[in-house]
């Protein structure tokens, strides 16, 4: 009997693992990836480390239109599954404390050379550089086809709306998409002066005035705006209510270790007992030259003050506004720069235990052209492999 035959568009994380996975069940694999190399995504991931997925999986670790679409994937494809296969090609995991889970090597690029060597060891057909523009005939030559073309998230590395197109071909649904994971923009001057500062501070989201989510961690000021691991958990909320038209605010604490009495308490104590330092001075002890700068400016206080010119309310506004200053943000750093991307195919469309389309049979889709994204810690690619490994496991049935 004839072997069947399938076609993968895009060589990321889903397209290699359904690869993977469909070669090893007897089917001819065909991967049709645009880009000169594969797994460009997966090399770029954690700073070219690869936080390969996280061993705490769970729906609430995603967003999506239809929350609880993921559920299953993750339920067949969880963390276990995972490490089996990640040990049947040699690849060995470091699992950290927080759950999150690199490559031991520490270097994605053994996670994208291992995934494509087994590939290619199955017989895999590796077509780089081609770009797929007609789906319909490729349904016609093949038994299957895999939409595994991932999103406009990382637009530097390959991303874009192709598999987006394809969908709607076939009549399917597309959710507006949006950057995820990605930076902030802010309407703010001050900001633009604190440039490469960084601190490990708290931020919160406040959209029409309303707290929607907080988040600790590193906060980068940057040219545009800010950058961190702090804001880019908080990114995808705001991303959303920046899509919604809402006005968007974030409050960011400076120093989360104190509260609002004992820094005003401090502040004045230090200028009591040394009345010669300035304001500056006293502020510096406390946070990086740059950020002391702004605090001050954007209160319109003089630097040059001194000790005995500082009296309670002045501690008290200066406490109040390292605790929660408050910025305007009215853009997100762009799809070019955002690690994922919300939105995509509508998953109230697709079969969530085969991933197959439900308006075009043998039509499948996988990854991060579907409308689910996660959080921050690995639960992209987590979903990618499991949505993948779904897709074969239903061609590859006799």
């Amino acid at each position: 009997m004839k072997n069947k035959k399938v076609a993968i568009i895009g060589g990321g994380a889903s397209g290699l693992l359904c690869a993977i996975f469909c070669a090893k069940g007897d089917v001819d694999v065909d991967i049709f990836e645009q880009n000169p190399k594969c797994a460009k995504k997966i090399l770029a991931s954690g700073n070219g480390r690869c936080n390969i997925t996280n061993k705490n999986l769970s729906s609430n670790d995603y967003f999506s239109q239809n929350p609880h679409f993921a559920d299953y994937a993750l339920k067949e494809f969880g963390f276990s599954e995972f490490e089996k296969f990640c040990n049947s090609i040699g690849l060995l995991l470091d699992i950290k404390d927080d759950g999150r889970v690199y490559p031991l090597s520490n270097e994605a690029k053994s996670v994208a050379s291992l995934l494509i060597t087994h590939a290619k060891n199955l017989g895999v057909h590796f077509h780089i550089d081609t770009k797929i523009t007609d789906v319909k005939k490729l349904l016609n030559d093949y038994d299957s086809v895999v939409v595994a073309t991932g999103s406009e998230a990382a637009t530097q590395l390959g991303g874009n709306r192709d598999g987006l197109e394809f969908a709607k071909e076939f009549g399917h649904n597309i959710i507006p998409t949006y950057p995820s994971l990605v930076q902030l923009h802010l309407n703010s001057k001050i900001a633009k002066k604190m440039s490469g500062a960084k601190i490990d501070g708290e931020v919160t989201l406040l959209v029409n005035n309303k707290k929607e989510l907080t988040s600790s961690g590193d906060i980068l000021f940057t040219d545009y705006g800010v950058s961190g691991f702090a804001i880019l958990d908080i990114s995808q909320k705001a991303s959303m209510a920046l899509m919604d038209s809402s006005n968007v605010t974030i409050s960011i604490n400076l120093l989360p270790k104190f509260d609002a009495q004992k820094l005003s308490n401090h502040i004045g104590k230090v200028a009591a007992s040394t009345k010669q330092m300035t304001i500056l001075d006293i502020l510096t002890g406390l946070l990086p030259l740059k950020i002391a700068h702004g605090v001050l400016e954007d209160l319109n206080i003089s630097a040059s003050i001194h000790g005995d010119e500082i009296d309670i309310k002045l501690s008290k506004k200066i406490a109040n506004q390292m605790l929660n200053w408050r910025f305007e943000v009215s853009d997100t750093h762009g799809f070019r720069h955002a690690e994922v991307s919300g939105g995509g195919v509508d998953t109230i469309e697709i079969n969530p235990k085969t991933m197959e389309s439900l308006k075009q049979k043998n039509l499948y889709f996988c990854g991060e052209v579907l409308d689910v994204v996660g959080r921050r810690g690995g639960y992209n690619f987590a979903f990618a492999w499991a949505s993948g490994y779904l897709a074969a496991r239903d061609i590859t049935r006799v």
